[in-house]
């Protein structure tokens, strides 16, 4: 169980080193390094989808037979209306973006800052808590060594993101270097918690573990999708994001094969 713990803490360990940044760097992070490491994240998070999600959650319906997409699908399409939906019921806003999405609210721009990364945090944390949950279940062909390298593979593109969120809220939010670092971390503490409660209700999912693997496969995608992709292709520069995808999607690859 100890290991279960750590494997659950390594990608808010990812989030707090990359707003940690905050104390090294003096200024915003340089746009282009911004698109690269958005196009990154957005690689890591597709490869994750592909290997360690959505493949699993159809190796667990082969009994199905031509059917076994059946839970994937489903589970996919529910991951992605889910993030839809939260998307406009929760106030938030985008780096770079002049207005808030969302319903009106008159939370300070840097409160919705912290939303908007924390919102596309909770697919990530399901993810990982899921994972586990199958791998402690023993149904779902997941090993120790595949668990543990979607959590590296999230901390690794989570380390971009704290620094994406701590940077802007010290340089536009006028928040205090030790501050803008608390928030940044705080940013992402969605992840562990909905991960511990996931594997605290294993026993119970079991049934389900194949539709909420691609649930939460759906859930990171359409964060993918609807912001990390458009983000990094804005303006000049755009092929930037696409090498920082490709390395991103090569390295959560190599990291689920070779240590699942």
């Amino acid at each position: 169980m100890n290991q279960v713990l750590l494997g659950l803490m390594i990608p808010f360990a990812g989030t707090a080193a990359g707003s940690a940044c905050v104390f090294f760097l003096k200024n915003k992070i340089n746009p282009l390094v911004q698109k690269g490491l958005l196009g990154f994240a957005s690689g890591v998070m597709v490869a994750a989808s592909v290997w360690s999600l959505l493949i699993p959650a159809m190796d667990m319906a082969a009994g199905m037979g031509r059917l076994s997409f059946i839970p994937a699908a489903v589970g996919l399409l529910l991951g992605m209306g889910f993030l839809l939906l939260m998307d406009r019921v929760i106030p938030h806003l985008h780096l770079g973006a002049d207005h808030s999405e969302g319903p009106k609210t008159s939370l300070k721009k840097t409160t919705m800052l912290v939303l908007a990364v924390t919102l596309h945090n909770i697919p990530e944390g399901m993810a990982v808590g899921v994972v586990f949950a199958g791998m402690l279940s023993g149904s779902a062909g997941i090993t120790m060594a595949g668990a543990f390298s979607l959590a590296i593979g999230i901390a690794i593109q989570n380390f971009p993101e704290g620094a994406i969120i701590s940077m802007p809220l010290k340089s536009e939010g006028h928040m205090s270097r030790r501050k803008a670092f608390v928030c940044g971390t705080l940013s992402g503490a969605v992840e562990p918690v909905g991960a511990a409660l996931t594997v605290l209700l294993a026993s119970l999912i079991e049934p389900v573990l194949p539709y909420l693997l691609a649930f939460a496969a759906g859930a990171m995608l359409y964060v993918v999708v609807e912001e990390l992709i458009p983000e990094a292709s804005e303006g000049e520069h755009s092929n930037i994001g696409t090498i920082g995808f490709a390395a991103g999607f090569a390295l959560m690859m190599i990291l689920d094969v070779a240590l699942g």
